[in-house]
């Protein structure tokens, strides 16, 4: 596997949807990212699952279950809430989606595939949602931990303020 270079790995990076990215290459990549890990897993990527995680894809801000399962049910696959949540829990259950417990809702994750603790920027104004990457290890609370003891095993932060554009617009 190649490794990124210096230009790849500062753009990589740098949290998703506060910039402009090929967004269609996005989709497709975290697509294969899926097929991939499930065919290795021998886990049943269903056209309901992948559906799910293409809206999310290509949505790249929270959904409601109920708003996931709108869509799903305009492209065909039924309007029963057990459509769309059993869809979500594979998905959050196998790392490609993960929930935003302020908003309710849930996006694509930004690193399918890869082991990490997700921090979520959340606008405000817009309800833009930008996965980054914590490392709770490391931080004041994984020093705190430490220090009583205790083992994290999962982690998830979540802040709230304006995003970028948000923030053009209220200064215009």
């Amino acid at each position: 596997m190649a490794r990124p270079n210096d230009a790849e790995k500062e753009k990589s990076s740098h949290p998703v949807g506060f910039e402009a990215h090929d967004h269609a290459t996005c989709v497709h990549t975290a697509l294969q990212v899926a097929d991939a890990h499930c065919a290795a897993k021998g886990l049943r990527f269903t056209s309901v699952r992948r559906k799910a995680l293409e809206i999310l894809l290509q949505e790249h801000r929270a959904l409601g279950a109920y708003d996931l399962l709108e869509i799903l049910r305009e492209e065909g696959f039924g309007s029963q809430p057990p459509v769309a949540y059993r869809a979500i829990d594979f998905l959050v259950g196998n790392g490609f989606a993960h929930k935003v417990e302020k908003l309710n809702a849930f996006v694509a994750c930004s690193k399918p595939g890869e082991s990490h603790s997700p921090a979520f920027m959340i606008c405000r104004t817009c309800d833009l949602v930008v996965e980054a990457i914590s490392g709770p290890a490391r931080s004041m609370i994984g020093k705190a931990a430490n220090k009583v003891g205790f083992k994290i095993e999962k982690s998830v932060i979540e802040v709230e303020g304006i995003c970028c554009s948000c923030a053009e617009q209220a200064n215009a």
